[in-house]
């Protein structure tokens, strides 16, 4: 201590108390620390003792305080920590809905659950009169409610469809259940017009659950088995469409309209709660794919592929004549000779139980036999044989629009099946791109079905808008019959006219072998992604 104190006092320069350079490198010694500390305290003690307390206590507070770091960056961080953390809630599932490349997810009947999203299109169709008198609009107005909504379904299709190729799909349909049906309560609540039309707009955006399903049968149906695969998720379309007209028309009969809101609110929480348990996890096909350049895919693949071409004009066709008959069917039933009233015209919903029932048999029988374009020529055949009967003889008797109804409905749904498993064999890793190209034409034919129609009817009445509906279906054949189900060109019947199935080729290997990369490359990418967190 003393000859510490000597070589400060050899410093006049240096405060009492201070160490100069050598000292402090000195000090930096670990088994020098506690003696040299001793010292300059002594030392410091003798001429200001007040300067040691405040020296000791700021000693005290760096050896206990930990260092303050940036703001900036502490808030950063935390921003951070928080992402992650919502991340792991939003993408946590049950152990038994995991991916697991040894022992992949196959086929399950809650898939249909997605599909009955689809009534939230169909609610208001039956109550516009009541939602009318509700709002004080008139009619015109109101029925700017039901196509809104289907508007919107359209932008979901064009825009929110292609991402299920970029992203894991069960997180996508949770996201867009939760949403739509969140955006649903506004529905329930709201007394403005406008803000209701607004909400039936997103609510529409959301309701495009049902059309990620099917192409996800398409990845997991062997080629085999794809078509009554689809039958089945189809029918849960059929079902979602005809509870959705039928509770709505005897709900609002009874009690007031906004109840089957509340009842689809309540319907809505309740899928998004079972499939949040069961729904199981199937990885990205395209990680990474740039989203504008999966749009513009879209444009692509239609312009270079005839299969997709054909099968979309066809749709187009098929759409247009089936909401022709829909929309016009109203008109023939309100007025004499039948004079029906809103709920007894709700009971031809009904018709569709038969599609449900005969879709499957149907597909196990012809479609999944025999080449997919033998099964869009025969269901095309069967809606125009069904336009024919029921224009003839719909003015005089009631059997004319039930034929009509059941003939077009089992038709249409048995060429759409055919159709979307013939154009989900073009690309593996496209099948969602494949789906909204062909979902935007059947869309388009719709409005186009409901335009022309209602025109034709005010016009010449029931027959005329038959006659209507009889050429579009004369269109869809000839674009049917203008290319075989082997040919590569856009037109001919290059490989012959039979219609039994080939044998499997090594392009139906690749084709699984595609999907099956698909999901390899999807699940890699996620256990990559998951190491790095951990």
């Amino acid at each position: 201590m003393a000859a510490s104190t000597e070589s400060r006092k050899g410093h006049d320069h240096v405060p009492p108390g201070c160490a100069t350079e050598p000292e402090l490198s000195e000090a930096s010694a670990p088994q020098d620390v506690e003696t040299r500390t001793s010292s300059s305290r002594t030392a410091f003690s003798a001429e200001n003792p007040k300067g040691l307390a405040r020296h000791s206590g700021a000693a005290a507070a760096n050896r206990t305080a930990p260092p303050i770091p940036d703001d900036g960056h502490n808030a950063t961080s935390a921003q951070a920590s928080l992402w992650q953390r919502t991340l792991t809630i939003l993408n946590w599932m049950p152990k038994h809905c995991r991916y697991d490349p040894e022992n992949p997810h196959g086929l399950t009947r809650l898939l249909q659950a997605t599909t009955f999203t689809v009534a939230n299109l169909y609610y208001p169709q039956p109550i516009l009169n009541l939602i009318a008198i509700e709002f004080g609009v008139d009619n015109e107005r109101a029925s700017n409610v039901a196509a809104l909504t289907q508007a919107g379904y359209a932008v979901g299709l064009a825009f929110l469809c292609p991402v299920a190729d970029m992203v894991p799909r069960r997180p996508l349909i949770l996201l867009l259940i939760a949403a739509t049906a969140t955006v649903w309560i506004g529905l329930c609540l709201t007394r403005d017009f406008n803000v209701f039309l607004a909400l039936s707009f997103i609510c529409g955006v959301g309701t495009v659950t049902p059309q990620l399903m099917l192409p996800l049968v398409g990845d997991l149906a062997p080629p085999e088995k794809r078509a009554a695969s689809l039958s089945i998720v189809v029918s849960g379309l059929s079902l979602g469409m005809l509870i959705a007209r039928i509770l709505a028309g005897i709900v609002s009969n009874f009690t007031d309209w906004r109840n089957i809101y509340w009842l689809a609110l309540g319907a809505q929480y309740l899928t998004l709660g079972i499939l949040f348990l069961t729904l199981p996890d199937y990885p990205a096909k395209n990680k990474g794919l740039n989203y504008f350049k999966g749009i513009w895919g879209i444009v692509v693949i239609i312009v270079t592929e005839p299969l997709l071409l054909q099968a979309c004009l066809i749709g187009f066709a098929m759409s247009a004549a089936f909401t022709s008959f829909w929309t016009t069917l109203t008109f023939l039933l309100s007025s004499p000779p039948y004079s029906f009233s809103s709920l007894e015209i709700g009971l031809f919903a009904l018709m569709g139980v038969v599609v449900i029932v005969v879709a499957p048999i149907w597909s196990t029988l012809i479609t999944d036999r025999f080449i997919l374009l033998f099964s869009v020529v025969l269901g095309l055949l069967v809606d125009l044989a069904g336009i024919i009967i029921g224009t003839c003889i719909g003015k005089f008797t009631i059997a004319g629009p039930i034929i009509q109804g059941v003939f077009m409905d089992s038709g249409a749904i048995f060429a759409h099946t055919a159709n979307r498993a013939n154009v989900y064999s073009l690309d593996p890793k496209a099948r969602n791109r494949i789906n909204t190209a062909y979902m935007v034409f059947s869309f388009a034919g719709q409005l186009t079905g409901t335009a022309v129609g209602n025109r034709l009817y005010a016009e010449g009445g029931w027959t005329w808008s038959g006659g209507c509906n009889i050429a579009f279906l004369g269109f869809a054949l000839l674009v049917a019959i203008s290319r075989g189900p082997r040919e590569t060109g856009w037109f001919g019947w290059t490989g012959g006219w039979s219609i039994r199935r080939d044998p499997p080729q090594s392009l139906q290997k690749d084709e699984t072998t595609a999907a099956e990369e698909a999901l390899t490359s999807g699940e890699a990418s996620d256990a990559s992604e998951k190491q790095q967190r951990s």
